[in-house]
């Protein structure tokens, strides 16, 4: 895979370290910049101005995946305390997860300085064992998971969501689920829909931009260095796919909401008929410059971290030039990072 174009210092200042509403502004009130490939221009503004870059006909695209309480503090033989992230679930009792190390700035992978403990128990009645290294990854395992009732349920009643040393204090379930979630899945949120409200919906709506679904349940997203983004499920539904045919037959745009929107639309894109198809099951594809876009004219996304895998599709989407601006401008003006940081739409 190609290395991401950009490298740069990322200061912890703008690391958002609270949602929005704990810096007493609604959800919509972020910022956003716009970066426009047509004329390279770039745009200041806030997420509350969304549908003034947009016009009827143009077609909105969003993930209805929602966030499971996916981390679980754990012990393994002589009390030895760890952190489980569950990533994807791969059949009944079969995971992709993390096991990270508890530090006093939150966690880190198990991998830096030693291998992970193969059993792990949650207290009398749960329990994992780790069976391989996932894909040859150095921090993912499969595991063999162990709970009185479904995964899915358990995890609702004994985790927590996901969070990185930047996030300074635990947030509620509720902090980290877009409004417009239909199906919990992904093991973080996918985060550039968090600004949306339903109030903004109904604007997009008004305006004459529709909005449809796809469903991608993300893994864990603290992707090592050189590690390719892994196989995540994804569905396409009928009615999405036929929503983005007529938006290009018809000259509208197709703007998606995340990066994880991008991955299902291309993965269903079907080149010899030169039409999105539905689809249901996994994709392991990978968006670079090279591969290029074919669905999607646009992309609201969060600001991705120093040559983070992601800079990819973003370098496919916006070219080389305007991306590199984009992230100078951010850094400049202050942008917040991660999950609960300020956006940044592209449109080409």
């Amino acid at each position: 895979m190609t290395s991401p174009v950009l490298s740069f210092a990322l200061p912890p200042r703008l690391e958002a370290s609270e949602p929005a509403e704990a810096r007493g502004l609604t959800r919509d009130a972020v910022r956003m910049l716009v970066s426009r490939r047509a004329d390279a221009r770039l745009v200041h503004t806030t997420f509350s101005l969304l549908p003034t870059f947009l016009e009827p006909g143009d077609l909105v695209v969003v993930n209805t995946s929602g966030t499971l309480a996916a981390a679980v503090g754990g012990s393994a033989q002589g009390g030895v305390p760890v952190v489980v992230h569950f990533s994807s679930e791969l059949g009944p009792g079969l995971w992709v997860v993390e096991p990270r190390q508890p530090g006093a700035h939150g966690t880190g992978p198990w991998w830096v300085s030693a291998h992970p403990p193969t059993r792990i128990a949650f207290g009398t009645d749960a329990s994992l064992e780790l069976l391989e290294p996932y894909r040859r990854s150095r921090r993912l395992w499969t595991a063999s998971v162990r709970t009185p009732v479904p995964v899915r349920r358990w995890l609702a009643l004994h985790g927590e969501p996901i969070r990185y040393s930047y996030v300074e204090r635990p947030w509620p379930l509720s902090y980290y689920q877009n409004v417009y979630v239909t199906e919990p899945g992904s093991a973080e949120m996918p985060s550039a829909g968090r600004p949306f409200t339903a109030e903004m919906v109904t604007r997009l709506v008004a305006k004459g931009v529709a909005v449809t679904p796809v469903v991608l349940h993300t893994g864990v997203a603290s992707l090592g260095a050189g590690e390719h983004p892994y196989p995540e499920r994804v569905k396409v539904p009928p009615a999405t796919a036929d929503r983005v045919n007529l938006a290009r037959r018809t000259g509208g745009r197709v703007v998606a909401v995340g990066t994880t929107v991008v991955r299902a639309l291309e993965s269903a894109w079907d080149a010899k008929e030169d039409a999105l198809r539905p689809l249901d099951g996994w994709t392991d594809v990978v968006i670079t410059p090279e591969r290029g876009v074919q669905v999607v004219d646009g992309l609201l996304t969060g600001w991705h971290e120093p040559e983070a895998s992601h800079l990819l599709m973003l370098e496919a989407i916006a070219g080389v030039s305007l991306l590199e601006r984009s992230y100078e401008a951010a850094l400049t003006e202050g942008y917040l990072w991660h999950e609960f940081g300020d956006v940044h739409l592209i449109l080409v």
